[in-house]
């Protein structure tokens, strides 16, 4: 039998114990307590105002509304570039169905392409606020917008949307000048300001639409509203209005630029009128083009392929980018610059024959005219366009005073004030030769660049300007297409380079070879005399560019010639030639007679000086709104 021990308590000490840890117990919830009330009292008293902003952030969201577009209008007051309203089919993603019912609902009502969907899923993945719709499918028609309508109840998610779109009332002639807007992607967002442009849809491309952006968006309007857990808005707080972009009024004449780009008729080409007071250019024409509307909502992949793989270049800017041999058109240029190095002079006679040679026994290098011309001067050989006349200058001149005078007149540059994309052609040079072929500059390249010919090859643009600065006698203005913002004159700025004089040892000389280019056209043997009977003096010369090199002997035949390898055909000219008001080149690509050229510079000059435009221009006459 166990022993048991009993044990006593003590309840006195039990008592105290429990008493003690009461004690620290309470002592801790106070101190947590009193964390607690210094953080309470930290947040709401001495950090209040950045939690309140904060608290503010989450339930108050800024949205920014795109501003209407500046409009384009020519010198006239022809709208060019438009705003117009339409009705686009939009989709809320966190309203909508799922995106195959939301396929099979749609497919009852309007027909949405494959592309139109893809771009739809894509443009899903993107940064977006919540609730911020997505367009489906841009500009619908009547028919869609009125099933649409109809089935919107039982559509959530889905609405119509009325929006501004830029629409040109012109299309293809103006493309290449003018430019167009399309979607905005993220390249784009790279030079423009990202919260300006949250929310829009378009930003300029090509063209003044490029150039001038920041002047045509203006400024985004913003919106305060309130928003809940979920990002949904619920009320409009604040809202400060947009500011429309300023419009922009340009030198061009949509008639004239129409004319030019329908006397082109079928050929490839291009057409630049300046005005030689200003440098204000009247017409700018790239032949083919192309509609802009179809790049302003998203050009289907299928199109912009069909456009790109076409042989005849729709999307290429002859106008700034073409490459051609300016040919004889240089020659008034090329004796101004002997007469200002003292390699020529008016009196001095040459006796040209059929072809010239560096040396007795070397390459013939032939002129146009296969018997010669016999004893001409300088102005007679601008008036027959001699071509031995410039072998034998380029060849005693050398590249180098070449190079000197024809960069004055624009030549090797970019030139143009505000359009990007303007090649710089090519105006070769000593150096130039070595770095590019690793070869010294030969005396056979000069001959050759003496017609315009050989390594020389320069823009329509370019082109352009030397004649507009041979126009004013020497007082170049670089080409520029904006005439007005708003209601102010356009500047550049610090001005420099937009005009400057090109001075001569005898400025007379100007005058003396303007005389010459009037003879081209009055004169009996002058190679532009079929422009004569005017009751305006015109000023000009013709030139053709061969598109490839004949060898020493060898005839150009081109009836036995593919069409593409037909010479160019060129003209400048300016008009009236004692007081010139407009100064035109022309290329007809592969168009072989200079006449095509001449012809169509008659024309202009016809219309722009004396309105002696066809009844089917007329309706240029009144402003499209």
């Amino acid at each position: 039998m166990g022993k048991h021990h009993q044990v006593f308590r003590n309840h006195r000490q039990e008592h105290a114990l429990t008493k003690s840890r009461v004690v620290v117990a309470a002592i801790f919830v106070l101190m947590m307590v009193g964390v607690l009330m210094g953080r309470l009292f930290y947040l709401q008293v001495v950090e209040h105002e950045l939690y309140q902003t904060k608290a503010n952030d989450n339930r108050v969201m800024l949205i920014t509304e795109p501003p209407p577009r500046g409009l384009i209008f020519d010198r006239n007051g022809v709208v060019l570039a438009d705003n117009r309203p339409i009705h686009s089919l939009t989709v809320i993603p966190e309203r909508a169905l799922s995106l195959p019912e939301l396929k099979k609902a749609l497919s009852e009502s309007v027909d949405i392409t494959d592309e139109e969907w893809a771009d739809y899923e894509s443009r899903l993945k993107d940064y977006r606020r919540p609730y911020q719709s997505i367009t489906l499918k841009s500009q619908l028609s009547d028919e869609e917008w009125s099933k649409v309508s109809v089935d919107l109840y039982r559509l959530d998610g889905v609405q119509v949307e009325a929006q501004l779109t830029r629409y040109y009332p012109y299309g293809e002639a103006f493309a290449h000048a003018v430019g167009y807007v399309g979607r905005i992607t993220t390249k784009d967002l790279e030079r423009v300001d990202r919260s300006a442009y949250q929310g829009a849809l378009f930003i300029g491309k090509t063209g003044v639409e490029e150039y001038y952006e920041s002047t045509l968006f203006g400024h985004p309007g913003i919106s305060k509203v309130e928003v809940n857990a979920r990002g949904r808005i619920m009320s409009e707080i604040e809202r400060q209005n947009p500011t429309p972009g300023k419009d922009l009024h340009l030198y061009m004449d949509a008639r004239l630029q129409q004319y030019a780009y329908d006397l082109l008729g079928n050929y490839k080409g291009s057409v630049v009128a300046i005005d030689p007071n200003n440098g204000g250019v009247l017409a700018m024409v790239s032949k083919p083009g192309f509609d802009p509307n179809s790049f302003v909502r998203g050009i289907s992949v299928s199109k912009y392929a069909e456009l790109r793989e076409d042989k005849r270049l729709p999307l290429f800017n002859r106008a700034l980018r073409g490459g051609y041999p300016p040919a004889s058109t240089i020659k008034p240029f090329m004796g101004l610059a002997g007469l200002e190095y003292g390699f020529s002079s008016w009196t001095e006679t040459y006796y040209a024959r059929g072809y010239y040679q560096i040396n007795p026994n070397g390459r013939r290098y032939r002129d146009w005219k296969r018997s010669g011309h016999g004893w001409i001067d300088l102005e007679r050989s601008i008036i027959e366009s001699v071509d031995t006349y410039y072998y034998q200058l380029a060849h005693k001149m050398g590249i180098t005073p070449i190079h000197t005078f024809l960069s004055k007149l624009g030549f090797g540059q970019t030139s143009i004030l505000d359009l990007n994309g303007a090649s710089a052609g090519l105006l070769p040079s000593n150096e130039w030769k070595k770095a590019r072929y690793k070869e010294p500059w030969y005396p056979g390249d000069s001959v050759n660049v003496g017609i315009g010919q050989g390594f020389m090859v320069a823009t329509p643009i370019q082109i352009a300007t030397a004649n507009a600065a041979m126009a004013a006698r020497g007082h170049m203005y670089y080409p520029r297409m904006v005439s007005q913002i708003a209601n102010e004159p356009a500047t550049f700025e610090g001005n420099d380079g937009v005009e400057h004089e090109i001075k001569l040892k005898d400025q007379r000389n100007w005058e003396r070879m303007v005389k010459a280019m009037e003879k081209v056209v009055t004169d009996a043997r002058g190679t532009g005399r079929r422009l004569q009977g005017t009751d305006y003096k015109i000023a000009g010369k013709t030139g053709t560019g061969q598109v490839f090199s004949l060898q020493e002997d060898e005839e150009y035949d081109a009836d036995n010639l593919d069409k593409r390898l037909h010479d160019h055909a060129l003209f400048i000219g300016f008009a009236p030639a004692d007081d010139p008001k407009i100064a035109v080149f022309a290329i007809f690509e592969n168009g072989g007679s200079s006449a095509k050229p001449a012809d169509l510079t008659k024309a202009l000059f016809d219309a722009y000086l004396y309105d002696k435009y066809p009844k089917e221009y007329d309706y240029f006459k009144e402003p499209s709104r």
